[in-house]
């Protein structure tokens, strides 16, 4: 059975509910053979990150940057992942007021530094999600998930 790893810092009520729509997309019954774990990311451990398969990031962008608990679990685990995660799959999802430029260029830095292949277009979203943006985010989940299956 494959692994998708959802890393999320989700504090709002608008970070939740996007969250949640990618763990209903990655956990939609048609996907099979995918277990789906969900970790804040203050708690998510190196461990966790090597074994996932593929991995969907959830985060708030505050001030132009994406939020210091998602730096933290990249920081805690950055060496460990650099060699041994090549090539897998990741999905990102943003929530943020004003400019998300910084952010999306943080993690396209990062994610392209351990060679982590993008499996879907991010989502960022400002203010209240949408329904759009709310079924943009299902599909991410549910692309990333259903890229692990077979």
């Amino acid at each position: 059975m494959k692994t998708l790893l959802i890393v999320h810092h989700t504090p709002s009520p608008h970070c939740a509910e996007m969250f949640e729509a990618v763990v209903a997309g990655a956990t939609d019954p048609e996907i099979e053979g995918v277990e789906v774990l969900r970790r804040p990311a203050l708690t998510v451990s190196p461990v966790e990150m090597l074994q996932a398969d593929g991995y969907v990031l959830g985060t708030p962008v505050n001030l132009g940057y994406l939020s210091g608990a998602l730096k933290h679990a990249f920081d805690q685990s950055y060496y460990q992942l650099l060699d041994s995660t090549r090539g897998r799959p990741f999905g990102v999802f943003m929530h943020g007021n004003e400019g998300t430029e910084g952010a999306e260029r943080a993690i396209d830095g990062i994610t392209a530094g351990l060679g982590w292949v993008k499996a879907a277009e991010t989502v960022v979203v400002s203010g209240k999600p949408t329904k759009p943006d709310v079924d943009a985010c299902w599909n991410l989940g549910a692309t990333v998930a259903a890229g692990l299956m077979g």
